[in-house]
C-alpha cells in the first residue's frame, strides 16, 4: 500500500516537473551552449557575447524562464547568478569539429548537475542517426535520473544523419517532436517546419509534452518575431533561442519584444510598437 501511494505521488507529480523553467505553462530557453556545438565563430559578430558573463547578465531577464549551458560554464559562473538565473544543464553535446555520423558525448550527470542546483535537464537526440539507439538509451538514464531529481527534461529533438533526406519536412518534424512525448521529455526543441500547418500537426501530436521552436540562426527582428507568433498560434508553448539573443547588440530590446508575444499574445506589430516607444520614452 505504502509502495503504491508513494507511486501515485510521483506521478502526479510529473505534470508539474517543468514549472521551475515555465511560466504561466510557456517557456523562453535561453540556449548558450553554442561555444561548443558551433564554436567560437557563433560569437565574431558580437564579441562580447563569448564572455559568459554578458550573457548570464542577458540570461537574468524576466523574459527568460531557464538557462541552458555546459557543465564548465555552469560550475564556473552559475554560482554568481543562482539568485537570478535559473539553470537549465545541458548534458550532452559534440564540437563542430567532430566530422562522424552525428552523435553527442554525454559531458555532464545528472546527479552532478543536480547537485550545483540546476532545476532542469536538457539532452539532445538525433533520430535517424546510426547512433539514435546509443542516444535514446543515454536520454532514458537521464530522464530516469532526473526524475529521482524532481527536474524537468528537455529533450532537442534533431533528425538526422545519412538516411534522412529532409531534416525540416513537416513529417520529419512532427516525428522529432513525437519522440519527446514517447521517451518521456516533458518539453521537446524542434525547428520550425516551415508553415502553420506542420508546426500544428507536431504540436497536436506531442500530447501533453510541450513543444518549444528552436531560434535557429540570426534573423531580422520582424522575420524572427513572425515566426514565434506563428509558432505560438499553431500551438508551441514558447522558444528555445540563442543567436538570435545573443547575437543582438541589444538583446534586451528583442526580449522585451519576445516576452509579449510568447507570455502576453500580442501580435509582432504590438510587441514592436511597444518595444519602440519604450526605448523612445528611455
Amino acid at each position: 500500500m505504502i509502495f503504491i501511494l508513494c507511486y501515485r505521488i510521483l506521478y502526479q507529480m510529473i505534470p508539474l516537473a517543468d514549472d521551475a523553467i515555465t511560466r504561466d505553462e510557456k517557456a523562453l530557453i535561453l540556449a548558450y551552449d553554442h561555444g561548443l556545438e558551433h564554436g567560437p565563430v557563433d560569437f565574431a559578430d558580437v564579441p562580447a557575447s563569448a564572455d559568459p558573463e554578458t550573457v548570464f547578465d542577458v540570461a537574468t531577464h524576466d523574459a527568460v524562464t531557464a538557462f541552458a549551458v555546459q557543465k564548465g560554464l555552469a560550475e564556473a559562473y552559475y554560482p554568481s547568478y543562482e539568485d537570478d538565473v535559473t539553470l537549465l544543464a545541458k548534458l550532452n553535446g559534440t564540437s563542430n569539429l567532430w566530422m562522424g555520423e552525428p552523435d553527442s558525448a554525454v559531458n555532464w550527470s545528472v546527479e552532478n548537475a543536480a547537485d550545483l542546483g540546476a532545476d532542469a535537464i536538457g539532452f539532445t537526440l538525433y533520430g535517424g542517426a546510426n547512433n539514435e539507439v546509443e542516444m535514446a538509451e543515454e536520454f532514458r538514464d537521464a530522464q530516469e535520473a532526473a526524475r529521482d531529481h524532481d527536474m524537468g527534461v528537455v529533450m532537442w529533438s534533431y533528425p538526422r544523419g545519412q538516411g534522412l533526406k529532409n531534416d525540416t519536412s513537416g513529417s520529419t518534424i512532427a516525428y522529432a517532436a513525437r519522440l519527446g512525448l514517447e521517451l518521456g521529455a516533458d518539453i521537446t526543441k524542434i525547428k520550425y517546419p516551415g508553415s502553420a500547418d506542420a508546426m500544428k500537426w507536431a504540436c497536436d501530436v506531442s500530447g501533453k509534452t510541450k513543444v518549444v521552436m528552436s531560434g535557429g540562426s540570426k534573423t531580422s527582428d520582424r522575420e524572427f518575431l513572425e515566426t514565434v507568433e506563428t509558432a505560438m498560434d499553431a500551438g508551441a508553448s514558447g522558444l528555445a533561442v540563442g543567436r538570435n539573443v545573443f547575437q543582438r547588440e541589444d538583446p534586451t530590446a528583442l526580449l522585451d519584444a519576445l516576452e509579449q508575444v510568447i507570455f502576453q499574445e500580442k501580435t509582432t506589430d504590438e510587441a514592436l510598437a511597444a518595444t519602440s516607444a519604450e526605448t523612445t520614452s528611455n
